[in-house]
């Protein structure tokens, strides 16, 4: 008796059969899989591991699997997020996390992909709703709770449901100065917030090949805001390229099978893209630039772990050489790592920043989380390269936050008010 043919999956099936110990999963199956990496950061890591020491647990599940980073309150901006972060200094220490990165690396996605914990296929959960970012890689990244994550430190191990998934196919080229930013809002705007609850996204077709890794990280960072559980794009040989010399584990290809079955699959060509603008307060609420342009800003922001890589950093600075943040604007610039941070200074990227006026943040989520760097006041409207303008997000719920790609915001720095940087190329 012949075997019946496997059943062609995609990207998210393959990677949660993989986790399982299956050969084949279906969308809609709860499965159990085995976790390749956890990561917590300086927000819930001293009570994430409390819980495992009030439950007399000593050690983790594997301490090599295990990262933790501190990027959200860096430096601690006040006393209880100081106690915390010795708290979780602590812990780390008293677990034997190898792992732990500390203030000193950058914010923690950025920080995984440099470092060479994210592989293609894999699966990575983190204490971090952006976590989707790993789908850049191939990898099936997913943001838990605190409690999911101390079950996972303490097991390996957790449950999840194989999601439908919506495939995106890109076609056309991208005009000059439009970038993967520009895709990502335009699909919210277009699709809505909550196209891919619960869902997966595939990103593909010749223009997703032809994005470069930022420009990938970026789209996948920003899958959550439409309500992703994952975001992939295919670990080709860019991806591959990436990640060589950043790790010693054996790299392979990772995408979805010939013929695999998607909820709903939809074509978009970007040759005709321009510019795109979220405006308050929703990352749905997206126009283009052309109808919102002057529109008045204080504050334009730079990075974050959606755009504050070096491509996005260059971006910028092409704007603002021999050039003049407006003087009634504030440009706070946040380099998304170290690593990002050093090849800026080499480049003369952050004295161009400088002398234009702007203010450069030690590498971290800087302005992005509103904690303590950055914050608006009421009646002020900030411009920024980050992924979500909700109400309150970054001070004053009597603020606004619009959000664009790194050109558009060193375009609207100089000229007080949302410009094109079309316009200063």
């Amino acid at each position: 008796m012949t075997a019946a043919a496997p059943t062609p999956m995609t990207m998210a099936e393959k990677a949660l059969a993989r986790a399982a110990g299956r050969s084949q999963v279906a969308a809609g199956e709860f499965v159990t899989a085995s976790v390749d990496l956890a990561m917590t950061h300086d927000i819930f890591a001293a009570d994430v591991f409390g819980m495992l020491a009030d439950a007399g647990i000593r050690r983790v599940w594997d301490a090599d699997r295990v990262v933790v980073v501190f990027d959200h309150l860096v430096p601690p901006p006040t006393i209880e997020a100081a106690e915390a972060q010795r708290r979780a200094r602590q812990h780390a220490a008293d677990f034997g996390i190898r792992h732990f990165y500390a203030e000193r690396a950058g914010i923690c996605h950025q920080v995984l992909v440099e470092k060479g914990h994210v592989l293609p296929g894999r699966l990575v959960v983190a204490t971090d709703s952006h976590t989707t970012t790993h789908g850049a890689l191939g990898a099936a990244g997913s943001g838990i709770g605190s409690t999911e994550m101390a079950y996972v430190l303490a097991t390996g191990r957790l449950w999840f449901k194989v999601p439908e998934t919506i495939r995106f196919e890109l076609v056309g080229e991208l005009p000059e100065w439009v970038t993967a930013k520009d895709i990502v809002l335009f699909i919210a705007g277009r699709f809505g917030a909550d196209v891919a609850r619960y869902r997966a996204i595939e990103m593909g077709g010749p223009a997703a090949s032809r994005l470069s890794v930022a420009g990938r990280l970026t789209i996948s960072n920003m899958a959550v805001e439409l309500g992703a559980k994952f975001g992939f794009f295919e670990a080709d040989e860019a991806a591959l390229a990436f990640l060589t010399g950043r790790t010693r584990e054996p790299l392979e290809p990772f995408g979805p099978d010939d013929g695999a079955r998607y909820l709903a699959a939809y074509s978009i060509d970007v040759s005709d893209l321009e510019p795109q603008v979220a405006l308050p307060h929703n990352v749905d609420n997206v126009r283009p630039l052309s109808t919102v342009r002057g529109l008045r800003v204080d504050q334009a922001f730079l990075g974050s772990c959606t755009n504050g890589r070096l491509e996005d950093l260059a971006a910028a600075a092409a704007i603002l050489r021999a050039r003049t943040v407006h003087p009634d604007v504030r440009m706070v610039v946040a380099p998304a790592s170290q690593e990002v941070y050093r090849q800026a200074a080499r480049q003369g990227l952050l004295e161009i920043f400088s002398q234009a006026g702007a203010v450069v943040l030690n590498p971290g989520c800087g302005p992005c989380f509103g904690g303590h760097q950055g914050l608006l006041a009421p009646g002020e409207r900030c411009i920024g390269s980050h992924n979500r303008n909700f109400c309150g997000r970054m001070g004053s719920s009597a603020a606004e936050i619009c959000l664009a790609s790194p050109a558009v915001v060193a375009a609207s720095a100089v000229a007080g008010a949302i410009a094109d940087p079309r316009e200063y190329a």
